[in-house]
């Protein structure tokens, strides 16, 4: 078929709106035109057509027979484009993953590991948004994520994923690589500080009475924090979590087997509906492997 000979698809819109109203008045308002634009691509497919499509009686209409048999077929083939389109839409939709999880979380320990569920999966876009804050999933196309919490999110189911806890670290080489051999040597060194993560706790699991240290670099994000101890800058309390890798690297060096559990836990929090989509579902269940392969490996 001569594709070039199709009549004018914005008046074979206008005109399936039209009939199946019989106004044109509503018709105008359903696809956001004026009446006149309607009445006059009508006529003008009429006009190509050599059909009449309506009967005028002054602003009445009625459609005649061989105008409701021509609507129904438009109506059918928009139904097929809209389905087509809808179909195109899902499918796009079923290629990207959007994840968001805390700065630290999202560097030290899901980015490395994240390589391993891209290769299950070599046509998702996954996208990867780390932020301290609580984020809106549907304007910022999140399906899924990863929070360090007490697990009340309200509207969203969550998951327990695992637990963490703190320890003192400092780089091997950190004060000429005379290191600490006991904790109370501890209120002669420099100690790097994170705002919610106070060393007061695990002063009182030590044994001692040491205050909270005051001055210097205080630190908001944990991995910033990891990140200062490996470069020589004092020691810290780490998170298991974010600083174990660089302990396995050498970076960095635990102090003491003293250690305390962290109040929050890391929690996978999702919309209700999320599961359906097969993208979030696998996303779940590699992560969950992921964590139980490491717990068996501890």
């Amino acid at each position: 078929m001569d594709f070039r000979r199709l009549p004018n698809l914005a008046a074979l819109r206008a005109f399936e709106a039209a009939a199946r109203h019989e106004n044109f008045s509503r018709a105008a308002d359903e696809i956001h035109l004026t009446h006149g634009a309607i009445s006059h691509q009508v006529r003008a497919l009429e006009e190509e057509l050599g059909v009449a499509l309506f009967i005028r009686n002054g602003k009445r209409i009625s459609i005649t027979p061989d105008g409701e048999q021509f609507a129904a077929t438009i109506r059918q083939a928009l139904q097929d484009l809209g389905n087509a389109a809808e179909l195109l839409q899902t499918r796009n939709k079923q290629k990207r993953l959007g994840i968001t999880a805390l700065p630290s979380f999202a560097a030290r320990w899901l980015s490395p590991r994240l390589g391993r569920f891209i290769e299950h999966f070599p046509d998702l876009e996954v996208s990867l948004q780390s932020s301290n804050h609580l984020t809106d999933y549907t304007r910022e196309s999140i399906d899924i994520g990863i929070r360090f919490g007490l697990g009340n999110y309200p509207g969203m189911v969550s998951e327990l994923l695992m637990g963490d806890y703190y320890y003192p670290v400092a780089s091997p080489y950190f004060h000429g690589g005379q290191l600490p051999r006991t904790p109370a040597e501890l209120a002669s060194m420099q100690l790097l500080r994170c705002d919610r993560e106070p060393w007061e706790p695990w002063f009182r699991a030590a044994g001692l009475d040491n205050e909270e240290p005051t001055g210097g670099l205080v630190f908001q994000d944990s991995s910033m924090l990891a990140r200062a101890a490996v470069d020589g800058q004092g020691i810290a309390l780490g998170r298991h979590i974010i600083v174990q890798s660089d302990i396995k690297a050498g970076l960095l060096q635990r102090l003491f087997t003293i250690d305390i559990p962290c109040e929050v836990a890391y929690y996978l929090v999702y919309p209700p509906n999320a599961l359906l989509k097969p993208q979030v579902k696998a996303f779940r269940e590699w992560l969950l492997n992921e964590i139980a392969e490491e717990s068996r490996q501890m």
